[in-house]
């Protein structure tokens, strides 16, 4: 999925009451690191928004990425008086399996993971009917992480009433099936 125009260029300030955060966030920061946080957003202001889905039906804004600068406007009294309780977002308009994705894609290049979420979040994808190619592509795994997922998570769904392999990204091109066949034959002689 693509778009025409970056969210960032629409930034609104929304009631933080209003935010709400997902349930699948497998990033973890460290109480430390949620001080250094608190004090770069005293310091600095929020130099980033927070980038959520609107739910239609509920009014209200669910978060895809920047629960910690949530969490820090809702706990900083400091902070939620001078934003005047008003978190600085972004929207974007995706299905679940894809603001999942959004997440893990912002996330990994900053955080840690909690490989338990992690697995959840992978068991929620391949039962939303996602293909494997899809989950390496879409949130950065590589073939032997989504199957050390899948092996961790002890879920048996995952693997049930179906053989499983992950498929190479990257077909063999005709050079190689080639060299493959010739190889093969010269084995066989």
């Amino acid at each position: 999925m693509s778009v025409d125009k970056s969210p960032v260029y629409e930034v609104k300030a929304v009631p933080v009451e209003k935010v709400y955060a997902n349930d699948y966030n497998p990033n973890v920061v460290a109480p430390p690191e949620m001080k250094l946080l608190e004090l770069s957003i005293w310091e600095d202001g929020f130099t980033m928004p927070c980038v959520c889905y609107y739910n239609k039906e509920e009014d209200n804004y669910i978060l895809v990425d920047g629960y910690h600068r949530y969490t820090v406007l809702k706990t900083s009294k400091r902070i939620y008086k001078r934003e005047n309780g008003l978190l600085p977002i972004v929207v974007i308009d995706k299905d679940l399996s894809n603001r999942m994705s959004s997440t893990i894609r912002h996330n990994r290049a900053r955080g840690m993971h909690n490989i338990e979420l992690m697995c959840n979040i992978v068991a929620e994808l391949d039962r939303a009917g996602m293909s494997d190619q899809w989950i390496m592509k879409n949130i950065g795994m590589d073939r032997d992480e989504l199957l050390r997922l899948k092996q961790i998570s002890g879920l048996a769904d995952l693997f049930a009433n179906r053989e499983f392999s992950i498929p190479d990204e990257v077909a063999p091109t005709e050079m190689e099936r080639k060299t493959l066949w010739t190889l093969s034959t010269q084995n066989k002689a």
